[in-house]
Parts: C-alpha cells; structure tokens; sequence
C-alpha cells in the first residue's frame, strides 16, 4: 500500500514539473529564462505570421548552426594556438541524457487520452443538443468568433495571446507591490487620525 501511494505521488509531482516550470516562467521568477522565452516565443509567431512555417523552421535551424559552427570552430582554433586539450566543447550537452522513459511517454498518452476523450464527449453533447441552453451558448460564441476571425487570423491571436500571457503576471505584481505599499499607508494614515481627533478635541 504505501509503496503503490509513493509511486502514485512520485508520479503526480513528475507530472505536475512542466506545469510548475511553466508558472515559473509566466510569473517571472527567473527573469533571464522568462525574457528568452517570451522573446523567442514572439520572434517565432511574427515570423510564422510573415513567413511560411517551412522558411521559419529553416532559419531557426540555420541561425542555430551559424553559432554553433562558429563556436565549434573558434573553440578548435583556440585549442590549437594554446596547445590544449579541452576536447569538444559541447560534449556536457552531447553526454546529457534526453531520452524519454516508457513511463513518461506511457503517462503522457494517459493524459492525452483523458483530454481527448472529455472533448469528444462534450464535443458529441453540444453538437447533438443535449442541453439546449449550453448549444446555445456555443452557437453564440461561434457567431462571435466568425467576427474575430474577419479581422485576426490564428497566429494574430496567438501573438496577442502571448503577450498577455508573459506580461499580465508581470504587471499584475508590480501593481500588487504599489497597492500594498498604498494600503499600508492608509492604515498609518488611518492610525495617526484618532490621535489628531482626540487632541483637537482637548484643545
């Protein structure tokens, strides 16, 4: 029993990982690794909008291999002037372990599988009218959305969604901070009015 409720919570906070890294990033607690991915993020979706997929991909992939052909070679030269034996310099990334477990990919279909079958189902509910009131509610909100998609298209939405998504957290902190600071003056203020009240009053 408790060996089966270890695995079960080992696997649940396994699970819960890239949720938690992804909060991390979205709420800015590594600054440096938020502005990459927010900035990567965006670069890719304006390209996608410009571009077609197939020129993205392949200019990422070029722009990868300019820097790492390039660091790969300064690398070598370097070895070769000092006379040294470094050897590749991104042999820590080429010994890295990326693989995923039978576990992780068993998991993860787990998952998939449960999504999949709640949308099919939801999808079957509303389409064949068992609520006439939730139809209804779709039928709205799909009128609605052919207004949207006259004037965005997906990756327009998809730019904007990524925008509020990184920068909602960020401004919603920096306001949280200015109105605590503005509570906590208000109940100085508030602490320092019954003093005043009473001594007008002697006076």
């Amino acid at each position: 029993m408790h060996t089966q409720h270890n695995h079960s919570c080992g696997v649940q906070c396994k699970s819960n990982l890239p949720a938690s890294a992804a909060l991390q990033l979205v709420h800015w607690k590594q600054p440096k690794k938020s502005a990459a991915s927010f900035g990567l993020s965006l670069l890719v979706l304006i390209s996608v909008a410009t571009l077609s997929v197939i020129s993205v991909v392949s200019y990422l992939l070029l722009a990868c291999l300019c820097v790492t052909i390039t660091f790969r070679v300064y690398k070598s030269v370097i070895q070769a002037v000092q006379k040294s034996d470094e050897g590749h310099p991104f042999r820590s990334l080429l010994e890295r372990d990326i693989s995923m477990s039978s576990e992780s990919v068993r998991q993860l279909a787990d998952q998939s599988l449960i999504h999949l079958n709640w949308l099919s189902s939801q999808t079957m509910r509303l389409l064949l009218v068992e609520d006439l009131v939730d139809s209804l509610k779709l039928a709205a909100v799909m009128w609605l959305m052919t207004y949207v998609g006259a004037v965005f298209n997906g990756v327009t939405i998809l730019i904007l969604a990524d925008i509020i998504f990184f920068t909602t957290p960020l401004v919603y902190q920096k306001n949280k901070v200015h109105g605590e600071c503005f509570r906590i003056e208000m109940i100085q203020l508030q602490d320092r009015l019954p003093g005043a009240v009473k001594r007008t009053k002697a006076e």
